[in-house]
């Protein structure tokens, strides 16, 4: 018989021994349950790079950066300006159309435009308009609803996004954002990330995927004392120790499969969940998250090979004899060399770049090996750990001594149930103090006071609202205690030019939020001792054009400004300016509106300082809705003294959904292995009820069990953590310092999932010591 069908035929046996009987079957589904949680996660994970890929393009499809433009009105043409507003905290992404000829392109989602006052919804905004939480922004969306934006216009089932039909747009100007005329929509070139952001990104797929690896290696080995007892059966009717591995390979190999097809459930039911699923606003479709077949091939051999390789690497210590098993009569100590290899190892390939900085060049096959090695090192060390803290152990209650005698007998399925936890545990410390440091390197000062303004809104330069009125309008809202109007126009001793001064026109109050007037009153104009780029400073009673004095006249028009003529008030005079509420110095000539300019149409910029009272509720949300009605093209801006990279958020919610499932998975894990071990236990368990051993002293003894691997676990997920996290800041370049506060928090929060799982087994655990777990077939 040819050898590979001595191993089919073996392979054959062992998954029928798997698949047969009560016994068999309960010891798969067990197993299967395990490995498909693992290969679910692994399903989705392999799935988040296309679902994130599809959401871009669908924001690249209804995108107008970089799209075609038309100088004038056509048939083709569609009129189209951003309404962004934000409420309660969540983007709302709005746009104005107004379509110019009957070949207009639609945007993506809809089948045709919204008429002037009518809306256009995605599914979530609707949603929320029907919802008591937004009354505030129905009053702000005053339209009615007409049709919901299809799939195929929206990045995600969560976002909020609405177009409205506009009667009237004002014309782009030049270099106009705010405002487009365009032919079609286009696909704008994304940012790459740089090297601080591509380590993050790095470390949270690692970090995460690394522990589910663990859990599948350990549900694959589960059921262990009682497959060997049955490999000693087969060992009594004539079977060679290779028989038996191979049988026992089989088993494993019947597990794996089971659990790939529960995987596929899994990942399926999982990823209906997806639609409802949000974070940071950031959602995905069910159909999105689909794995590359490449990848879906990849894990359907990846798992039973690492099965059956695991399965075999487990019996490498064990004597399988015909009248039972070898495993501990005189237990060769694990060695500790090789396991110390693998850290050293991961060491040695993030020394070089941790001396370098990623700045001086980025390898991430050389980082994520190393992050591997490393974290992969605490599987391989904590058995070791585990056995020499428990060997010499002697004496205490009972219950300490049923626990601790267990662990010596088999110190390994215990290490291997609590691996997967000092795993996540060690690279959410990394993660933590990597995060936690390059913070700083992604958050920058704006240079904003927001105590001085709580927010600024910035008016369109085309809108025909004036900046007093949209002021007033702001004013009255509930919570607003101040609310300041600046305008400003261009002026120059000729035009068209481009070496233009600024005359900012405000109220003595707005004045004084540009420089320190001393006293002011309506009439007085004031020159700004910083005047602006040489050549362009005015002079008092000087005679200059006053407008937009950076386009010809017909330009101008065109848009519904004016140029005229104007003179510097004579008794203007010379004040040091201060930067405004949103940091930004002014120059030129500062006037109240008796002495301003008259007439010059469209201003080049206005903006409304915004103060709110914090102890109103919803203050700031009232002043978005003023500004829309006031100028539905209005950018409301809250200040703040820091402004984060949105990808870095975008990341950092990535790491809290991708670390929500770990969890999730981690505990179910847990909870099955533990579940599986009582099982095979029960006989044992009865047997101590039977001979007068107290139900609590069992019941404790479980828990020390669980709780000495845990303790040393974490202990050692502690300092691999640290050890890490310092290594990867030295290579972001940021300065190591380690958040004691974070690592007991994540490191409580490890020890509290494993007390709640040993909780939940308990009732379990009180129907096992029952005499009749003496009874067998």
């Amino acid at each position: 018989m040819s050898v590979l069908r001595t191993w089919l035929r073996d392979l054959a046996l062992g998954a029928r021994f798997a698949l047969g009987g009560r016994e068999g079957r309960t010891r798969t589904l067990f197993t299967g349950v395990g490995v498909g949680l693992g290969v679910a996660l692994l399903l989705i994970s392999t799935a988040i790079p296309g679902a994130l890929a599809a959401r871009g393009e669908r924001a690249d499809a209804r995108s107008v950066l970089g799209a075609p433009t038309a100088a004038g009105p056509g048939r083709d043409t569609l009129l189209i300006a951003r309404a962004d507003m934000t409420y309660h905290g969540r983007d709302v992404e709005g746009r104005l159309l107004r379509p110019e000829g009957p070949a207009a392109p639609l945007p993506p989602g809809l089948k045709a435009f919204p008429a002037p006052g009518e809306l256009a919804v995605s599914p979530a905004l609707a949603e929320l308009l029907r919802s008591d939480d937004g009354a505030l922004l129905r009053d702000r969306l005053d339209a009615r609803i007409t049709t919901v934006i299809g799939d195929d216009g929206l990045t995600g089932p969560a976002e909020l996004s609405f177009y409205q039909g506009a009667d009237t747009l004002p014309a782009p100007g030049p270099g106009e954002l705010r405002v487009q005329r365009i032919t079609g929509f286009g696909e704008p070139d994304r940012p790459e990330l740089g090297p601080v952001l591509m380590l993050t990104v790095l470390l949270t797929f690692v970090a995460l995927l690394l522990p589910v690896a663990v859990f599948i290696a350990a549900a694959v080995r589960s059921g262990g004392e009682r497959r060997d007892q049955r490999l000693a059966a087969l060992r009594l009717v004539g079977a060679d120790g290779r028989t038996v591995r191979r049988i026992a390979a089989g088993e494993a190999l019947a597990g794996a499969v089971a659990g790939l097809l529960l995987g596929a459930v899994f990942f399926a039911a999982g990823r209906e969940l997806t639609g409802s699923l949000s974070v940071g606003q950031r959602s995905v479709f069910p159909a999105d998250l689909t794995p590359a077949p490449g990848l879906v091939v990849l894990v359907a051999l990846a798992v039973p090979v690492a099965a059956v390789a695991v399965a075999l690497f487990a019996l490498r210590r064990v004597v399988i004899e015909p009248l039972g098993v070898l495993r501990t009569g005189a237990p060769r100590p694990r060695r500790v060399w090789w396991r110390l290899l693998l850290p050293l190892g991961g060491i040695g390939l993030l020394a070089p770049m941790a001396r370098r900085g990623i700045d001086g060049g980025f390898n991430q096959w050389q980082v994520g090996g190393g992050v591997v090695l490393l974290l992969f090192g605490i599987t391989a060390l904590l058995p070791w750990m585990v056995e020499r803290s428990v060997g010499r152990m002697r004496g205490g209650p009972v219950s300490w001594q049923l626990a601790v005698r267990r662990l010596q007998v088999s110190s390994g399925s215990s290490a291997r149930l609590v691996n997967g936890i000092a795993v996540a545990v060690a690279g959410a410390i990394a993660l933590q103090m990597l995060f936690s440091g390059v913070e700083g390197a992604v958050t920058r000062p704006t240079g904003q006071d927001p105590g001085r303004a709580s927010a600024q809104v910035l008016l369109h330069s085309g809108s025909s609202a004036r900046p007093e009125d949209v002021a007033r309008r702001i004013g009255e809202a509930p919570g607003v205690t101040r609310a300041v109007a600046l305008t400003r126009v261009g002026a120059a001793r000729q035009f068209p030019t481009l070496d233009s001064s600024d005359v900012t026109i405000g109220t003595c109050e707005a004045l004084a939020e540009l420089a320190e007037l001393g006293s002011c009153r309506e009439g007085d104009a004031f020159l700004l001792l910083d005047g602006g780029a040489p050549g362009t400073a005015l002079a008092p009673g000087e005679h200059v054009y006053a407008g937009d004095v950076r386009m010809s006249p017909e330009s101008s028009a065109a848009l519904g400004g004016k140029t005229v003529e104007w003179t510097v008030p004579a008794a203007a005079r010379a004040v040091p300016s201060r930067e405004d509420p949103a940091g930004r110095i002014s120059t030129g000539v500062l006037v109240t509106p008796s002495a301003a300019p008259k007439d010059t149409g469209r201003s080049q910029s206005a903006q409304v300082y915004v103060q709110t009272d914090d102890a109103v509720p919803d203050a700031l949300e009232r002043v978005r809705t003023a500004a829309f009605k006031g100028d539905p093209l209005a950018t409301v801006s809250s200040l703040r003294a820091t402004r984060q990279d949105p990808a870095f958020a975008g990341i950092r919610a990535g790491l809290f959904l991708g670390a929500g499932a770990v969890l999730v998975l981690i505990g179910t894990s847990l909870l099955v292995t533990q579940l599986e071990q009582l099982r095979e236990r029960r006989r044992l368990l009865s047997a101590l009820v039977a001979f007068g051993t107290r139900r609590s002293a069992l019941g404790l003894s479980v828990l020390w069990q669980t709780a000495l691997p845990v303790a040393l676990g974490l202990v050692l997920a502690a300092g691999a953590g640290i050890g890490l996290g310092a290594v990867l800041m030295a290579m972001a370049r940021v300065p190591v310092r380690v958040d004691w506060t974070a690592v007991l928090a994540l490191t409580g929060a490890g020890a509290g999932l494993v007390a709640a799982v040993t909780l939940l087994t308990v009732a379990p655990l009180l129907r096992l010591m029952r005499p009749d777990g003496l009874r067998t077939e």
